[in-house]
C-alpha cells in the first residue's frame, strides 16, 4: 500500500500559464511585449488589442523596465543585511523620505487647488464684469 503523500504534485511550478507566460515575456523584455502584441495582431486582432490594453493598463508599455525587475529591486531594499544600526538607518530614512513624498504631493494637491480657484474666480469676476456691461 502506497501513500499519495510521498508522491509529487502533478503540476511541479506554481501559478498559471497567464503568470508564467508574464514571467518569461518580462525576463525577455520590452522587446518580447511587443512582439507578442505584433503577433496577436497579426493571427487574430483581439488578442493583439488584449495585450495592448494589458500593456497599458500594467504600465509595461511606458517604462524603461518590466515590473520584475523593478519589483526585485523594491524587494532588495526590504530585506535585512544582518547589520541592526544599518536597518534601523535604513528604515528611519525610507520612512522620512515616504514622510517627504506625501508631503510634497500634498504640497502639489494644495497647489492645484489654488490654482482652479485662482482660475475659478477670475472666471466669475469676467463673467461678473460682462454681466454688469450688458447692463
Amino acid at each position: 500500500m502506497t501513500s499519495m503523500s510521498t508522491n509529487p504534485p502533478a503540476q511541479t511550478h506554481s501559478g498559471s500559464w497567464f503568470s508564467k507566460t508574464e514571467a518569461w515575456l518580462d525576463h525577455k523584455g520590452k522587446g518580447a511585449w511587443i512582439a507578442a502584441m505584433v503577433l496577436g495582431f497579426i493571427f487574430f486582432w483581439p488578442v493583439g488589442l488584449a495585450l495592448l490594453f494589458y500593456m497599458i493598463w500594467s504600465k509595461r508599455m511606458f517604462s524603461k523596465s518590466c515590473s520584475t525587475r523593478r519589483m526585485g529591486n523594491a524587494m532588495s531594499t526590504m530585506r535585512s543585511t544582518g547589520n541592526s544600526a544599518f536597518d534601523a538607518y535604513k528604515a528611519d530614512t525610507l520612512r522620512r523620505l515616504e514622510e517627504e513624498q506625501h508631503n510634497f504631493e500634498s504640497f502639489l494637491e494644495r497647489l492645484r487647488d489654488a490654482k482652479d480657484k485662482s482660475e475659478f474666480d477670475q472666471f466669475m469676476d469676467e463673467r461678473a464684469k460682462a454681466a454688469s456691461a450688458e447692463d
